[in-house]
């Protein structure tokens, strides 16, 4: 407001609704009542047309497209219909279940969605999880398999896979890989699907996303709430 910006609400409601309309800032409703996690959705793609209508990035109508067309898709080969044989989804997590997961990216397009992969199984199927990307793991990570011992032997890596990502990093990829694959319990590798950069985005976050919660199944956990999180702001309020 200091600085005389141009100001689009995003908020499901609350002060900041508020404060936006007593300044007749645009407001674009998100649905109350969900966790933020699961508003994915709701943030991403009104923040892309508003930027769009601005014209601080070019028309992405095309490649939305897409993204809807593979998510349909998708939401068929992984959804709770689909028996475990067919869906890669409940593959991934019956593999993660009792182990300790560690999900590798790439710097760029993956890293945001590894860092997804991480959380989502926090929060949503309450277990330890960790994360880094190539090819910054090379640089540090590695070193921690040298040693053969019960920690390791507990753990799957999750390798996120871009298919039109550079050859340069899946060299690495696949040198680390047979570096470390004997430390390890399993190198699981999950390819990106279709063309477009945001596509291929959205269709691991939908497989991140369906494989924590039906991990979260397996360990018969309600994937909603997170206590934890919220008995800390209890005591920080106090």
């Amino acid at each position: 407001l200091e600085v005389k910006a141009r100001v689009i609400a995003l908020t499901s409601g609350g002060k900041l609704a508020v404060l936006a309309r007593e300044n007749n800032f645009p407001v674009i409703k998100v649905p109350a009542g969900i966790q933020p996690r699961a508003a994915i959705s709701y943030l991403f793609f009104p923040v892309l047309k508003a930027t769009e209508r601005l014209d601080l990035i070019k028309e992405r109508s095309g490649e939305i497209e897409e993204t809807l067309n593979i998510l349909q898709e998708l939401s068929k080969e992984y959804g709770a219909k689909s028996p475990l044989k067919n869906n890669f989804a409940k593959k991934v997590a019956m593999s993660l279940y009792q182990h300790l997961p560690l999900v590798y990216g790439s710097e760029g397009l993956l890293k945001a969605v590894a860092m997804r992969w991480k959380t989502q199984i926090n929060e949503n199927s309450k277990l330890p999880c960790f994360w880094n990307v190539f090819p910054e793991l090379d640089h540090n990570e590695i070193v921690g398999y040298e040693i053969e011992n019960s920690i390791n032997q507990q753990v799957k890596i999750v390798y996120l896979q871009d298919k039109e990502g550079f050859s340069r990093v899946e060299q690495r990829r696949e040198i680390t890989r047979k570096i470390i694959e004997d430390k390890v319990v399993e190198f699981i590798v999950c390819p990106t699907k279709g063309k477009g950069k945001m596509a291929r985005m959205f269709s691991l976050i939908f497989l991140g996303d369906l494989a924590s919660y039906y991990l979260a199944i397996l360990n018969q956990v309600d994937p909603s709430p997170v206590a934890c999180i919220e008995d800390l702001k209890k005591e920080l309020a106090k």
